[in-house]
């Protein structure tokens, strides 16, 4: 098995090294990482210059870019041999929700499943013990599992782990995605020239957040494991706006 790993917290993350280390032996590893934190970068790809990747005495190569586009890169230039899969993370923070929108962590799997790659993407619910090495032993848990799984197409695997040690995880759930509460307002400050700055405020609480959600499970102590697809189309609503399409005045009707 050939395994692309790839994040967004940057190539010199605790989290990916932890990732790297923890499925040594499983097959053959190539690392191609952000050269910094781009948390938050979702899945943009940098089109208005070229890109630089550099060689690390470790292994490891990092891109001056996104995390998707070290996927990209990595599937589509960069190595001569394909790969079988991409995973993700370890993310330094929980991807919980409506995180996934935002996610540069879920992003570069997604990219991979673009690609054509099968992908998993997976985050520490972090609590300050930085118990990555569980994480790790998780995705190397789904990564040897002989029995065959089919998402459909468009679909990855979205991972969050607790943040403690493997013999204190409560299990694994299969979830879908809660909701958060709206997010807290910007914050401002001012720079030492005078001049108005903001700071994007946190993240909102778990609104829907019940039984069944990714994050009820992480709260119990579980592995949420949440099948993401990419498609975006609302699909319940097909029918209703077809009827509330063919109820406007036809292009005849319409005024210039």
């Amino acid at each position: 098995m050939r395994i692309l790993l790839s994040n967004d917290d940057g190539v010199h993350s605790p989290g990916l090294v932890a990732l790297y280390e923890g499925l040594q032996g499983l097959g053959e590893l190539e690392v191609v990482a952000p050269d910094r934190d781009h948390s938050g970068a979702s899945n943009s790809l940098t089109l208005s210059r070229p890109l630089t990747v550099e060689d690390h005495p470790n292994g490891f190569h990092s891109v001056d870019g996104t995390p998707t586009d070290c996927v990209h890169l990595a599937v589509n230039g960069l190595f001569n041999e394909p790969f079988d899969r991409v995973v993700s993370g370890i993310n330094t923070h929980a991807n919980l929700g409506d995180d996934v929108i935002y996610s540069g962590t879920v992003a570069a799997a997604t990219e991979g499943r673009h690609l054509g790659l099968p992908a998993i993407a997976v985050s520490l619910v972090n609590n300050g013990h930085f118990h990555y090495q569980t994480a790790a032993r998780v995705v190397r848990m789904l990564l040897e599992s002989t029995r065959a799984l089919s998402l459909g197409p468009r679909s990855i695997l979205n991972v969050n782990v607790p943040d403690v040690s493997w013999s204190e995880l409560s299990g694994f759930r299969v979830t879908r995605l809660g909701h958060r509460e709206r997010a807290e307002g910007a914050v401002p400050m001012t720079c030492p020239r005078g001049k108005q700055r903001y700071w994007i405020g946190a993240a909102g609480r778990g609104g829907d957040a019940g039984p069944g959600t990714d994050f009820h499970a992480v709260r119990e102590g579980y592995v949420s494991i949440t099948p993401v697809q990419i498609d975006m189309t609302r699909h319940e609503s097909l029918s209703g706006l077809r009827e509330w399409v063919d109820g406007l005045p036809g292009l005849e009707g319409t005024q210039a």
